[in-house]
């Protein structure tokens, strides 16, 4: 719950592992990476949200709208030639097809066990387009699509057609009876797959691998995730985690007019994304979709002196071994216009027994209901910036202090490499869903805890406790009530109606439990 908290906050350090797959061959570095940690000069320093000190605090270098027509002529972010995370690895079951859109592409996840690997394919059967999705792994281990009863193997190759004559032609060798497969692997616990199923990118595992990152490996982190689908897109979704200063006024109870200025700087920002450098270290920006950072309690090296020139360190004490270390790891996933997807990871190597003892879904009540508190302002907010355009975002938000570079910086890179906003091709006019009901908007059960192995398990198990009590006080009355005067005795009866009341009462508690948990839990600005 905490770790999710503390993604708000600019306590990222840098860490001295290594930040990419070390087999990756990329012909440019993502990053150019300083030696030299920034941590904190006390301790007890409290960041809250940035109070403007003046209009020029932020560098204007990193506003959206400079040199626009210049710099949309030059290196442009191909995003049909990336990898992307889709599910971790814990919330699939292998007994059966998961239908999952990635970039607007519908796809279907299955695991192959004549190949031992997990398998991508379009979700559409090439007889009569049914979702594979829908369908079934039969005894064989292929993909059944259920309409008909087409089968298929890893490769898409069609191995079998029910309706089709034994002695006839094999008509199912056909290439039109296959259907699409898309490059896919797995690393640091989560599937990831590649846009494109053209048969040129089939090896493209061994040329071009998913950013690495060795923490989410290491047996001493801990490594429990959280995918949740949201009702708005990937813009505004990966600015909201960019912004180190809103988080105060939503999930803290505290001085919401109280704060201090936020120094953050953007060391380098090319296609490849940026490195931003706060009070507390680095945070980085890995292009589609990986936002992430590191902090260590404890350590200091330097401190920071800032003056209108610039940002100055000063050495104040020897180095000193970062014991404890953490990270803040956020994949934004764009699925269509209007939605998205997150995964959430908060590996850390101390405080570790907690999360070994608790199952996951303990954790995702807090962080589901984090999600929620900006969630319905969020979604207005993107039809609001939607009509202005993406262009016009510098024109339209003011943005005059420093603790709103990473979001500024993100829409520069966006305008100047990414085409403005995510290319969707022809699947998509542009135009975003209309706004659903309040209880659709805020639904935990189909937007979460439907696809997580763990809240799913722990809905259905409370549910039947919840039954169980019902049935305690229900069958207690009836006992009472049958049983004639002296057959038991009036402390039995007592204890009886006792039991009765306080079942009844923990299933109705209970019941608001599930209900909130997993299902539906709204949030009120006003009164939080």
């Amino acid at each position: 719950m905490e770790a999710l908290k503390a993604s708000s906050y600019p306590s990222f350090t840098r860490s001295h592992t290594s930040r990419t797959n070390p087999r990756t061959r990329i012909a440019k570095p993502i990053f150019q990476i300083s030696p030299s940690p920034i941590v904190i000069k006390n301790p007890n320093f409290k960041v809250f949200t940035a109070i403007s000190p003046t209009a020029t605090s932020i560098d204007e270098s990193l506003l959206p709208d400079q040199e626009i027509e210049s710099e949309n002529k030059g290196e442009k972010f191909d995003w049909y030639a990336h990898w992307y995370p889709v599910v971790p690895i814990s919330d699939l079951d292998k007994r059966r097809p998961h239908g999952k859109k990635v970039m607007g592409l519908e796809i279907v996840i299955w695991w192959d066990r004549n190949e031992n690997a997990w398998k991508v394919f379009d979700d559409s059967c090439p007889h009569r387009l049914a979702p594979l999705s829908e369908g079934r792994i039969d005894q064989w281990g292929r993909l059944q699509c259920v309409y008909h009863g087409w089968c298929f193997g890893g490769s898409g190759d069609c191995k079998l057609i029910p309706q089709a004559p034994r002695d006839g032609p094999p008509v199912h060798t056909s290439k039109k009876a296959c259907v699409a497969v898309y490059p896919s692997c797995v690393q640091n616990g989560i599937l990831w797959f590649w846009p494109n199923s053209d048969p040129q990118y089939k090896d493209i595992h061994s040329q071009k691998k998913p950013h690495y990152i060795p923490e989410l490996d290491d047996p001493s982190y801990t490594n429990q995730m959280i995918c949740r689908d949201i009702p708005y897109g990937y813009e505004i979704l990966i600015e909201n985690l960019m912004d180190p200063a809103h988080q105060v006024f939503f999930t803290l109870k505290a001085d919401r007019e109280g704060g201090r200025p936020l120094e953050i700087n953007i060391q380098k920002l090319d296609v490849n994304g940026f490195t931003a450098k706060q009070i507390f270290g680095e945070n980085f920006f890995v292009p589609p979709c990986l936002y992430y950072g590191f902090f260590s309690p404890g350590a200091a090296q330097s401190k920071q002196s800032t003056s209108l020139a610039g940002i100055k360190d000063e050495k104040i004490l020897p180095p000193i071994p970062a014991q404890k270390r953490a990270l803040l790891i956020f994949y934004c996933i764009p699925v269509s216009p209007g939605n998205s997807r997150l995964i959430f990871a908060a590996p850390r190597n101390f405080a570790v027994l907690i999360e070994r003892i608790f199952p996951r879904w303990i954790f995702h009540i807090g962080q589901n209901l984090i999600l929620d508190s900006d969630l319905y302002l969020l979604h207005l907010e993107e039809r609001k910036l939607n009509e202005v355009g993406a262009l016009n975002w510098h024109k339209s938000c003011y943005v005059p202090t420093k603790s709103d570079a990473l979001v500024v910086s993100f829409r520069r890179w966006l305008n100047k490499y990414g085409g403005s906003r995510v290319d969707w091709g022809t699947k998509f006019s542009g135009l975003l869903p209309p706004t659903p009901a309040r209880e659709q908007l805020f639904d935990r059960y189909w937007s979460h805890t439907v696809n997580c192995s763990s809240c799913s398990v722990a809905h259905k198990r409370l549910s039947v406790l919840e039954i169980v009590l019902q049935v305690i006080s229900i069958s207690s009355i009836g006992i009472v009530a049958a049983t004639k005067q002296g057959v038991i005795s009036l402390a039995a009866r007592y204890t009886l109606v006792a039991m009765a009341v306080m079942c009844f009462v923990a299933s109705k508690w209970l019941s608001h439990f599930i209900y909130k948990t997993f299902r539906y839990h709204d949030y009120d600005h006003a009164f939080v």
